[in-house]
């Protein structure tokens, strides 16, 4: 299942915002360097439909604020 996912990241507080069942907005307290901020939103995303981090690719917005997630579940 793709998930579209609009991220903040340098946020003080970690807020997920579900606009509908595939559009999120996220906002993370990791920075967007290191690669940190999706390291972040892929734990997130692996908490919020029960599978392991393992089972969320970061498909497209490697460098963007819009990302698109595929999340397997098992």
């Amino acid at each position: 299942m793709y998930i579209k996912v609009y991220v903040t990241p340098n946020s003080r507080k970690e807020i997920i915002e579900k606009e509908n069942p595939t559009t999120y907005r996220i906002k993370v307290k990791e920075p967007k360097e290191r690669n940190l901020a999706n390291v972040r939103l892929r734990q997130i995303l692996a908490s919020e439909f029960n599978t392991d981090v393992g089972q969320v690719k970061l498909v497209s917005g490697h460098r963007s604020p819009t990302k698109v997630f595929d999340v397997l579940k098992v």
